[in-house]
């Protein structure tokens, strides 16, 4: 398997030995050779981003549209399972990225090829464009409904509330997705529920992207960037923090070399249908 992230965000995982395998081979070619696994992890991360978007944002879509039927506890619930199906639907394909922060994220931490990452985040950007575009086009009317985020404060506010919940987001990741003592087929429910708790939060607050590509995705079709800065800077900047956090306080025998080279998710399984 490959990579881990999530989400609004997702899951990136890795058997021992694959990561070194496709940087090897990313290297020899000199950039990220268009190779059939490859082109499937790319369609994998576009269809994952479209049906996160679609889900989570047409949950804000009918809330707006049909008088708070869907409420805000619903509208968290709908974040945190669209992601956890995901996670299990193609995380073993493609990691189950869905998201810029997290993907970088990895990245800077060496658990994901740079040279894959343009890839990765232009699939997510594509995904998400085209699942807020199908909203648009499905509850368009005299009431159009943005359904990207706005702050609802201030600036700062809002900020700091996305750097916070995506940290979080990207802590738990790294804990349940990249450390071999953790269960790892319990990492789509675990990071699912991360963002089911952060939705209930910060929604009111920032609108809890934890997602550039949640926020830019819906902001690109409704041609609206209002504060759109703060939906770059705030989960890229939580992730990165999140991951190396982990790293920092992960407790482990392993030389530090080792350890960036692994990751768990689902590895338990695969060993057993091996067996």
């Amino acid at each position: 398997m490959d990579e881990i992230s999530n989400g609004n965000g997702v899951v990136v995982l890795i058997k021992d030995g694959d990561f070194n395998q496709d940087s090897d081979a990313a290297v020899a070619t000199g950039c990220c050779s268009l190779t059939v696994p490859f082109i499937q992890k790319i369609i994998a991360e576009t269809l994952g981003t479209y049906f996160l978007i679609f889900a989570g944002c047409g949950a804000v879509a009918v809330n707006a549209d049909k008088q708070k039927v869907v409420t805000l506890p619903g509208i968290a619930i709908v974040w945190g399972l669209v992601v956890m199906v995901m996670v299990y639907s193609v995380g073993h394909i493609s990691g189950g990225h869905f998201n810029p922060a997290v993907t970088i994220a990895f990245a800077s931490c060496k658990r994901f090829s740079w040279k894959q990452v343009p890839a990765y985040v232009a699939a997510q950007m594509v995904g998400a464009t085209l699942g807020a575009g199908t909203l648009r086009l499905l509850f368009s009317g005299p009431h159009d409904h943005f359904t990207g985020t706005l702050p609802t404060g201030t600036d700062a506010q809002s900020l700091v509330v996305e750097f916070i919940i995506t940290f979080y987001l990207m802590f738990v990741i790294s804990g349940v997705a990249t450390d071999n003592r953790a269960i790892g087929e319990l990492a789509g429910l675990a990071i699912g529920s991360v963002i089911l708790l952060n939705v209930m939060i910060a929604g009111p607050i920032s609108g809890a992207s934890m997602n550039p590509a949640r926020s830019l995705g819906p902001s690109i079709v409704s041609n609206n960037f209002r504060g759109i800065w703060i939906y770059l800077v705030g989960p890229i900047g939580g992730a990165i923090a999140g991951a190396w956090v982990y790293n920092l306080v992960r407790f482990t025998n392993k030389p530090l070399r080792e350890i960036t080279k692994t990751a768990s998710f689902l590895k338990s399984s695969t060993r057993n249908n091996s067996n």
